[in-house]
């Protein structure tokens, strides 16, 4: 009874559930969040896919995760191409506007390793063209709902982009990347698959972030700069340099 709870403390109720407003939101309002419904509703329409690469493969495959539709691939006639994994090459860049005045969104989906130019310049062209450009978030990553995701970025299987993270426009946040409490990820920047970006650390504009590799919390990578796979970054880094990749982590 109550009487001998109150004298036996494994005996008292559990505490009452947590309300719904503290339960994780589903995958639905989670897009919703990141993109506003009119984003989901464009993107819903059918998103043109710009670059036919092997990172339009793996875009694609979290597309499909997260239940939008592909209306099929924009490259140059010179790539060779057919299509990707089923979907249609629809023509280059003089078909963009035509294909966006109908309703579709895009997504830049050529990779980014040597150089963000070939991303900048197709992002700037869908901008001038008209086209609604979603961020677009894996089903298996997860992003909190107290960071902030640009348009046009994608977040792909396993990601974490965690509390207080700003993430620009046109980002590549890939496979199992980590991007840390409070993080300011800049515009057209590549984080690769496994990278780890610490808390307090800000990417400059048009980096690449190599596979596996660490940067140190609260320091600042200048706007151009490749850390290479492997990389242990300690310290500031300017803007416009290269720190070579390593099979064995080395520290700089």
């Amino acid at each position: 009874d109550l009487g001998a709870a109150a004298h036996a403390p494994h005996l008292r109720p559990l505490p009452a559930r947590k309300s719904a407003r503290h339960r994780r939101p589903c995958f639905a309002h989670r897009q919703r969040a990141l993109f506003g419904q009119a984003g989901i509703e464009r993107a819903m329409t059918g998103l043109l896919l710009i670059g036919g690469g092997g990172h339009c493969k793996a875009a694609i495959d979290v597309i499909e995760a997260a239940g939008l539709t592909i209306v099929g691939v924009l490259d140059r006639p010179a790539a060779g191409l057919n299509g990707v994994l089923g979907y249609p090459l629809l023509g280059g860049d003089e078909v963009l506007p035509a294909l966006v005045a109908q309703g579709h969104a895009a997504l830049i989906t050529i990779g980014q390793i040597k150089s963000a130019v070939p991303r900048i310049r197709a992002f700037e062209a869908a901008q001038a063209a008209g086209a609604e450009m979603p961020s677009v978030v894996s089903p298996h990553a997860y992003v909190s709902r107290h960071a902030t995701v640009g348009d046009g970025t994608l977040v792909l299987h396993g990601a974490v982009v965690n509390a207080a993270a700003r993430v620009g426009l046109n980002v590549i946040v890939n496979s199992l990347a980590l991007i840390e409490h409070d993080a300011v990820v800049g515009d057209h920047c590549h984080v690769a698959t496994g990278a780890r970006v610490n808390g307090n650390v800000t990417l400059g504009a048009g980096c690449f972030i190599g596979s596996g590799a660490v940067l140190k919390n609260g320091i600042t990578i200048g706007a151009g700069s490749l850390i290479g796979a492997g990389a242990v970054v300690r310290h500031d880094i300017p803007e416009g340099s290269f720190v070579p990749p390593t099979l064995e982590r080395t520290e700089t």
